[in-house]
């Protein structure tokens, strides 16, 4: 049997897990193996600037705090892996992919974005999705083109009123 304490500190564990999911809006499953100690550290370092981070839990205590939350990965837990997590939805996603493509040691397994599982694919999908500021930025100039078309029109009409 084991040791009480010891149990006392694998709780401890599957409660911080179980906290860092919760309070995420997503987080990825990759697995690690091949990556050097300075590609890791290259890694952090990119995900801590897009306001993400990573850890690695062993998979026992990574399974009991998914089985506690009524989320079934227990596939994805094969093998190392690491468990990166943000309040931002599409940021680690973009970090790990574009460190993947560069970096073929790191594999993405699965996601959970806003609740939803998501594959490989659909992790794959996301990194596409343009970033918040660049969205909001397209939404600008889609809304400032209305109004400047209406004045080149309303200049347009004016300028031929005078004219006649």
């Amino acid at each position: 049997m084991a040791n009480a304490k010891i149990l006392e500190q694998k709780q401890a564990v599957i409660d911080e897990i179980k906290q860092t999911v919760s309070d995420a809006s997503t987080i990825v499953l990759f697995d690690y193996r091949g990556l050097t100690d300075s590609e890791s550290k290259e890694l952090r370092r990119s995900l801590r600037e897009v306001g993400s981070d990573y850890k690695v839990y062993k998979n026992t205590l990574m399974n009991r705090a998914f089985h506690d939350l009524d989320i079934k990965l227990d596939e994805s837990l094969n093998g190392p892996s690491a468990l990166a997590f943000s309040s931002d939805q599409v940021a680690p996603i973009k970090v790990l992919s574009e460190f993947a493509k560069t970096h073929p040691a790191l594999v993405l397994k699965v996601g959970i974005v806003d609740g939803e599982i998501s594959d490989e694919a659909k992790l794959a999908q996301l990194a596409t999705i343009p970033s918040r500021e660049g969205l909001l930025t397209m939404l600008a100039g889609a809304m400032i083109a209305i109004p400047r078309d209406l004045s080149i029109c309303l200049d347009l009409y004016g300028k031929q009123k005078e004219g006649e």
